[in-house]
């Protein structure tokens, strides 16, 4: 699964999908039960959040920008 992906090309079936990563307790009861988490981000700062949380599968995006991210410099500057 990417890391990031365009929305509408990935098939979601089966995994829980979150408009953000607030919900701590979901976040850490789909993961324990092995259900892949996926989060939609719509700008850099939400794809990094989302990518932070060690149980997010994928960020989904509908900006076909955000799919060239340099995620090491969005993490480690």
């Amino acid at each position: 699964m990417p890391a990031i992906a365009l929305e509408g090309t990935l098939d979601v079936d089966g995994a829980v999908v979150l408009d953000s990563v607030e919900d701590d307790a979901g976040l850490r009861a789909a993961h324990a039960a092995g259900t892949p988490v996926v989060v939609r981000a719509s700008d850099a700062v939400g794809v990094a959040a989302a990518l932070a949380r060690p149980e997010v599968s994928c960020v989904i995006v509908t900006d076909p920008a955000l799919l060239e991210l340099d995620l090491a410099d969005l993490t480690y500057g």
